[in-house]
């Protein structure tokens, strides 16, 4: 077997290197998990809720450290901190909740018969995680899964290796057993085979299209649930009582944040008429007062991309749209772009649907902007793409809001903001989006099975 190999985007070296498990071992390691699964469930959830803030609590105290490696490891400037403030947040919503959305629902308890719902978790859960919010990612998962009575085995993306090794490590630290969550290093095949195996009672893997292919077809005939979030192009349109300087800024930070790779990033915005010279005018200023460059200079808001054929992905779109008609609005010779990881930001117009960028995922800092005359020319655009993930509507009012985002094919609908999650509400997509849900009670719901529970006294 060949070893995995974590190239740094910031400087191209070997930044860390680990050797997958054999499927001998690997098999090990889900034989351990199921051993430990009924253990675990079997543990007051009081206490499931204080081990598992406990393993986020231990991680928070590893701040400095994390910082450091995830700019290392996939090139966001340390300036913005880690991804503990969406971490906190999304472990004390999902805990405050458990108790409640993991309670039996009683339908008849008299002198006769005791009948009730209950929900049971589904044994071992794996993770498949991406490198593009490394932390927030798993947590999604990681956190609901332990809560409900699971074991979890998670296997990290290669270009984040450390984050796994970083999440156990804190985890157990607290006081997590260590096979009730064990991170691994596998090659595909493995990990296919496991998968075929029936060795796991829900699999969520968020990554690309093809990926999520790739585990429905090792899945297929085992039964084995999904979760399968598997990216976006998403879309913001701007109405004509929009807030313009509200909508600028926040339609910019989301195509651009991250450089660009974000799932729920902006990726294409469509602009009422009357205002699309003003939006795009106000847009190339905001996206030209960005620094592309080391992540560790405290000046950088905008650090590499995670790997230079991203960014070469990002830059044959922009050149195809370009041979194509589209106008670039950034000069690249004004940002550090160096033909590699470090990719200038680009504004296009003179856009449209027969460019790739405009269709495709591009998971990177460039956007697409389109002038539109009618809320139903929008709506068709927002809705011409393979994706679904959220869309972002800037309008005034919020029966505005509803009424279009009813017609949109998207899985959440946003209203005058982007590139956002609420805890509270559920993380969804349609169409190659994938399927499943995470966060909210539903997230509960997809590491837990349902059991009904008909009791009669004779």
């Amino acid at each position: 077997m060949k070893p995995i190999q974590l190239i740094s985007p910031v400087d191209g070296r070997v930044y860390a290197e680990r050797m997958p498990l054999s499927p001998e071992a690997a098999e090990t390691v889900v034989a351990r998990a199921k051993a430990a699964q009924k253990p675990w469930a079997a543990r007051p959830l009081e206490d499931r809720i204080a081990l598992v803030k406990a393993g986020v609590a231990k991680l928070n105290a590893m701040s400095e450290v994390v910082v450091e490696e995830l700019a290392w490891q996939m090139g966001r400037p340390t300036r913005y901190g880690g991804e503990f403030g969406g971490v906190n947040a999304r472990t004390d919503y999902m805990a405050s909740i458990a108790a409640k959305t993991l309670a039996p629902e009683m339908v008849e308890d008299s002198a006769q018969f005791r009948r009730f719902l209950a929900r049971e978790p589904v044994g071992v859960v794996f993770i498949i995680a991406p490198w593009n919010y490394p932390y927030l990612t798993t947590i999604n998962t990681l956190v609901p899964a332990l809560i409900a009575g699971n074991t979890v085995v998670l296997k990290h993306a290669s270009q984040t290796l450390l984050v796994g090794e970083r999440l156990a490590e804190a985890f157990h630290a607290a006081g997590v057993p260590e096979d009730v969550f064990q991170n691994v290093v596998l090659d595909h095949a493995t990990t296919e085979a496991l998968i075929a195996k029936r060795s796991f009672g829900f699999v969520n893997f968020t990554g690309s299209v093809a990926g999520g292919a790739a585990i429905e077809r090792a899945a297929a005939g085992t039964f084995t649930p999904l979760g399968l979030e598997l990216g976006g192009k998403d879309p913001g349109y701007v109405r004509e009582d929009a807030n313009l300087d509200v909508a600028v800024d926040v339609l910019m930070d989301g195509a651009m944040y991250n450089a660009g790779q974000c799932c729920c990033g902006i990726e294409r915005i469509y602009v009422h008429e009357k205002l699309f010279d003003s939006f795009v005018e106000k847009s190339v200023a905001w996206v030209g007062q960005l620094k592309l460059g080391n992540p560790f200079d405290a000046s950088t808001t905008l650090g590499p991309m995670a790997h230079k054929r991203f960014a070469q992905t990002v830059r044959d779109q922009t050149a195809e749209a370009i041979a194509k008609g589209a106008k670039p609005l950034l000069d690249p010779k004004t940002f550090a772009d160096d033909g590699g990881a470090y990719l200038a930001p680009q504004i296009l117009v003179n856009v449209d649907h027969s460019m790739r960028v405009m269709r495709e995922e591009s998971f990177g800092p460039v956007v697409g902007i389109m002038p539109v005359k009618t809320d139903e020319e929008a709506i068709r655009l927002m809705n011409d793409s393979p994706y679904g993930l959220t869309a972002s509507i800037w309008t005034q009012d919020y029966e505005t809001a509803e009424r279009i985002g009813a017609q949109i094919e998207t899985g959440t609908v946003f209203m005058n903001r982007a590139d956002y999650l609420d805890p509270a509400l559920t993380w969804t997509g349609v169409k190659d989006t994938g399927r499943g849900t995470s966060l909210s009670y539903l997230g509960f719901h997809s590491v837990t099975r349902p059991k009904s529970y008909h009791l009669k006294k004779v």
